[in-house]
């Protein structure tokens, strides 16, 4: 791999303004990230241990999406409906699948649909709460601990806003999630037997905010109202968290808007950004790449390495428009993208008749060398 630091070309492509404190929330505690990498762009009492209510339901939700199989259908039972709070109105003896689950779980916050998938995925309540930590350390949430799939309070069951910005970030990766936390309504059918349904999000962002995409409302006596949502403009994306927020929405614009314009976007590309391949067999006797930018963030410019793959050589012919490689570029060895590269022109097959001993000795020298 090749170190990326200090020697890459950068094209801004507009400005950029970052103030921690530029934006006053009512939250206890607030932050806001990039969707894509996680870097932190503003940050209020963002370490700091405080309940979380139903935004808890991120978690259970990414559970469901990693181990369920959504077309399982579940006699829901009276046992799993021992819990109060919101529901999205399972019965006893009700059937629905795990994908309407999810969808209530989401959408209408059920804490009756949290702990229906706790019992099928963990076998008990506390089976999943322990699903629930293990992905919690996995994730590196380190001062997280869940008590509960539903958020409903205990001393136990607490996050931070970095790590539930974190947990959101990583959620908001598995397509099925986000699609769902995406919806503003769902028509679900289930019930005994079942029948025709239809679910409204709590996130008023999505219909309030332009480019929201979710994620998770919650509200309880002791954690207040707590919010986590997520948007995408004009190729940027973020995502913001607050705990303990008593005007979130208003919060949530001010954070939302903030994050987004606090974003530059930029095209870095290698000082070194040509290369030739030599082709085998070819009218042209190698091949020239080049690099194109690739576009990042302002705050991921530091520490950036890069990886080149080209082959040794190409057999002729070779197609314009042809893959011949890519580029790799990571953060710290965490993968950001990566750059194909193309050939820009065609270069035929040489002759054999005409240079059958041209043909031989390129054969030669490049099968025998790449050894």
């Amino acid at each position: 791999m090749k170190k990326f630091v200090a020697m890459f070309l950068v094209l801004t492509l507009f400005s950029f303004c970052f103030k921690t404190n530029a934006v006053s929330v009512s939250a206890k505690a607030a932050i806001v990230i990039t969707g894509d990498s996680g870097e932190i762009i503003y940050q209020k009492n963002a370490n700091e241990k405080l309940p979380m209510a139903s935004t808890t339901k991120i978690m259970t939700g990414l559970l469901l999406c990693e181990h369920g199989n959504f077309e399982r259908e579940i006699t829901v039972t009276a046992e799993m409906l021992k819990v109060e709070g919101s529901s999205m109105g399972l019965l006893a003896g009700d059937k629905v699948t795990l994908h309407d689950l999810l969808y209530g779980l989401m959408l209408a916050s059920g804490n009756d649909a949290a702990n229906v998938i706790a019992w099928v995925l963990g076998g008990s309540v506390s089976g999943f709460v322990d699903m629930m930590n293990q992905k919690a350390k996995e994730l590196q949430l380190s001062n997280t601990h869940f008590a509960t799939p539903s958020g409903l309070d205990d001393v136990e069951h607490y996050t931070t806003a970095y790590d539930l910005a974190k947990l959101a970030c990583f959620a908001m990766k598995n397509e099925e999630f986000a699609k769902v936390v995406s919806s503003q309504k769902a028509v679900l059918n289930y019930g005994n037997p079942p029948y025709r349904r239809s679910l409204s999000n709590h996130n008023k962002m999505l219909k309030m905010y332009d480019g929201a995409v979710g994620i998770k409302t919650g509200f309880t006596k002791k954690s207040g109202r707590c919010l986590v949502t997520a948007a995408k403009r004009d190729g940027k994306y973020v995502i913001a968290v607050t705990l303990n927020a008593p005007n979130d929405w208003e919060d949530h614009k001010k954070l939302l808007d903030f994050g987004l314009s606090s974003i530059e976007k930029t095209k870095i590309t290698p000082l070194v950004n040509n290369y030739n391949i030599p082709i085998i067999n070819g009218q042209k006797s190698s091949l020239r790449v080049e690099i194109e930018p690739f576009e990042i963030n302002s705050l991921q410019t530091e520490n950036i390495d890069y990886q080149i793959e080209l082959p040794k050589f190409l057999y002729a012919p070779v197609k314009k428009g042809e893959v011949v490689g890519k580029v790799l570029y990571f953060k710290e060895q965490k993968p950001l993208g990566e750059v194909l590269l193309y050939s820009k022109c065609d270069i035929a097959l040489m002759h054999p008749q005409r240079n059958t001993f041209k043909m031989i000795f390129q054969n030669i020298k490049y099968i025998f060398f790449s050894i």
